[in-house]
């Protein structure tokens, strides 16, 4: 992967209930299995609830970053029976998938001694290019928690580099996600999904999609 475009999405239930967050959670690993596909490179972040996510950041790298996230903005349904209220009618949730502005405030730039670098034996996004030796790199910014991998080049030393890289992007992506929950004239971002004409429907706790809605 030679393209350093990236996107930065926000995942959001919207205020919705916890169903909605399990949907978050649900929709979080649809996505991070789609890029496998589309050979993009994917890191995601949220603050786990009991149930799931309120909301997520998800920042897509690669060629094909832009075809990968066409695919997901808007709102998202989830068809599935309450299995944290049972006696419950309602059995749609919906959640909605937007694209991030640039943060007004750069984030401080990530110092490598603020990093934990754990090295892994993975191929490249679609299994692509297997390695023989553990040259992927997954690195987490022990202060914030945040983490990112990188595993396409055949250099550890190159990995670490771009886990850094994407990390950084990472933050950036958390930082606006930030601001749109403090500045009420991006809050719109939260409550923005249209609780109908999804973009994508999932039925099922396995998350199955179902085409043409």
């Amino acid at each position: 992967m030679t393209a350093s475009r990236h996107i930065s999405l926000l995942v959001t239930s919207g205020g919705g209930p916890a169903e909605c967050q399990q949907a978050v959670a649900g929709v979080l690993d649809v996505m991070r299995n789609e890029a496998e596909f589309f050979a993009v490179d994917f890191d995601a972040n949220g603050a786990r609830t009991k149930h799931g996510f309120k909301s997520a950041v998800a920042v897509i790298r690669g060629a094909d970053a832009e075809a990968f996230a066409k695919n997901w903005r808007g709102t998202i349904q989830w068809r599935a029976q309450s299995n944290l209220r049972p006696t419950h009618k309602r059995a749609n949730w919906f959640i909605g998938v937007f694209d991030l502005p640039t943060p007004i405030k750069t984030p401080e730039r990530i110092h490598a001694l603020d990093v934990t670098f754990d090295t892994f034996r993975a191929g490249g996004p679609g299994g692509q290019h297997q390695n023989t030796t553990d040259s992927a790199v997954r690195a987490t910014h022990r202060p914030t928690g945040l983490s990112a991998v990188a595993r396409e080049e055949r250099s550890q030393h190159r990995n670490k580099a771009l886990a850094l890289e994407r990390l950084q992007h990472l933050m950036a992506a958390q930082a606006a996600a930030d601001e749109a929950a403090q500045k009420a004239s991006r809050n719109s971002l939260h409550h923005a999904l249209e609780r109908g004409n999804p973009v994508r429907c999932f039925k099922g706790r396995d998350f199955r999609e179902v085409k043409g809605g």
